[in-house]
């Protein structure tokens, strides 16, 4: 039930424009968090064979990388997704990418890729096959 209104919410009026989701992927671009820099100069320049995009939108959605030749997309999540509507809402999302856009979400801990980033690189390494 959740998953479809989810699928219909993103589907409506309500869903963010093209522009402004291109416009707030460039920001984020722009500004990455301590984590998603050093998670970057890691993937970045088809390091683990594939190429990545950061900040990428992907219909209604940005993931903060995305291989499209592996169809992987990887979520870098800070404290703030700890809180169990955040939990859930990920979960959803994670859902709708991949039942409706065939795209695995791989998620990685902030805390993770700060404290050992080759570990977090190889949780990636892992989800690509």
């Amino acid at each position: 039930m959740l998953l479809s209104l989810l699928v219909c919410m993103h589907r409506t009026n309500e869903a963010p424009s093209l522009f402004s989701l291109t416009a707030a992927a460039r920001a984020m671009r722009r500004r990455p968090t301590n984590s998603e820099a050093l998670l970057w100069a890691q993937l970045r320049g088809r390091k683990l064979g594939v190429r990545f995009r950061r900040q990428a939108p992907v219909d209604d959605f940005i993931l903060d990388f995305y291989a499209a030749c592996a169809r992987l997309g990887v979520e870098v999540d800070g404290g703030v997704h700890d809180a169990v509507e955040r939990r859930r809402y990920d979960a959803l999302r994670s859902e709708v990418l991949l039942s409706v856009y065939g795209i695995r979400v791989v998620r990685v801990r902030a805390e993770l890729v700060e404290r050992d980033v080759l570990a977090a690189v190889e949780v990636i390494r892992a989800a690509l096959g």
